[in-house]
């Protein structure tokens, strides 16, 4: 296996610019995971890394080697598509074995690699069906075998699990997680999906029009986002945002009145103050939600999700077309049309410029 390093690496169709100045390190061995909204970049920039898209300008090297504009197969990278792209007349041992046979390996050693593949993904009751005869779950497992066999430097998956039931996703998330582990190997996968990033990733890379706009460990974005972008993406249920403006100084925080709680005061402790009188935005979870927090405000509950162990309850908020979301634990649930008092520890927000989208920290 090999780290994978990107410097400033652009891509344009003609004129237009889809992918601007990318700086990213994968070192070896660990799980990187591209996300962010539909037509941000992510596909495209996995495509470039596997040779499929030529890159316009910048440098990429996978170990020593510099492959900015070496060819697919000489890249040392294997991937795994959305859609299976199996072989449907060839049993899963011939799909399994058929790039090892166009690359004129030995019978017995293809026999080895594709044998220790169909162990690793228990894939052994399986080699001598056809693809017609498989679950999704099954053939997207071949299609995984087959990328192992070739023991690449780099496994790229590219939305790998969107064509699976939410039952299987969940369960290949973890067959995948398994995988990484047991081979060490580099990994970069690809997903809009922002509950499979934090729970599968050792770095998440989030972006936006071809941009990075932040990279590193899940809980890292989670807990200290850059931006709002990010702080709204990660996250499920998505992170709250309200309006403030800053109220006063005082022991060294920023007393933020946040006008669509009926002007309720918030301390919040930054190192960079802002101006009293300053406009803000204020986040806040739906989990940091609790009923000893020292900020408490009335809101008028809209809509309940039940998911047993969990609700949310949704509020509309005055000035936003995105509801309040508070997430409620135990059996003393709010009902759909009452009102109720919520609470949050002031430790617990965020605060951001409203103008550049940036955290004040």
């Amino acid at each position: 296996m090999a780290e994978l390093e990107l410097k400033d690496v652009i891509k344009r169709y003609g004129a237009t610019q889809v992918i601007h100045g990318v700086d990213l390190k994968v070192d070896d061995g660990d799980f990187c995971v591209f996300v962010g909204p539909s037509g941000c970049g992510k596909s495209t920039l996995l495509r470039m890394i596997a040779g499929l898209e030529e890159t316009t300008e910048g440098r990429m090297t996978i170990g020593e080697r510099d492959v900015t504009h070496a060819d697919p197969a000489k890249r040392g990278v294997s991937m795994v598509f959305q859609t299976y792209a199996l072989y449907p007349h060839m049993t899963v041992r011939e799909n399994m074995s058929f790039g090892l046979k166009i690359g004129k390996e030995d019978k017995a050693e293809i026999k080895r690699k594709v044998d220790e593949a169909a162990r690793i993904l228990k894939l052994d009751p399986y080699m001598d069906r056809k693809p017609k005869a498989l679950s999704g779950g099954q053939r997207q497992r071949v299609a995984i075998g087959r990328a192992i066999v070739r023991q690449p430097e780099v496994f790229l998956f590219d939305e790998p699990l969107s064509n699976l039931d939410a039952e299987l996703r969940v369960e290949m998330r973890v067959e995948i997680a398994r995988l990484h582990k047991q081979l060490g190997a580099t990994m970069v996968y690809v997903t809009h999906d922002q509950v499979e990033a934090m729970t599968m990733a050792d770095k998440i890379v989030v972006l936006r029009d071809g941009i990075i706009e932040q990279a590193g460990p899940p809980v890292e974005l989670y807990e200290n986002p850059d931006n709002l972008f990010v702080a709204g993406f990660i996250g499920s249920p998505r992170m709250n945002f309200f309006t403030g403006q800053v109220a006063r100084i005082e022991d060294g925080k920023a007393i933020v009145a946040l006008t669509q709680l009926g002007g309720v005061e918030v301390p919040i402790a930054v190192a960079d103050l802002p101006a009293a009188g300053a406009a803000v935005t204020v986040g806040v979870r739906p989990e940091h939600f609790e009923p000893e927090g020292s900020v408490q405000a009335q809101l008028s509950i809209d809509v309940i999700e039940n998911l047993g162990g969990v609700s949310y309850a949704y509020s509309s908020q005055a000035g936003s077309d995105l509801p309040v979301i508070v997430e409620w634990r135990g059996k003393d649930r709010p009902r759909t049309g009452g009102d109720v008092t919520v609470a949050f520890d002031p430790s617990s927000a965020l605060l951001f410029d409203p103008e550049s989208g940036l955290r004040i920290r």
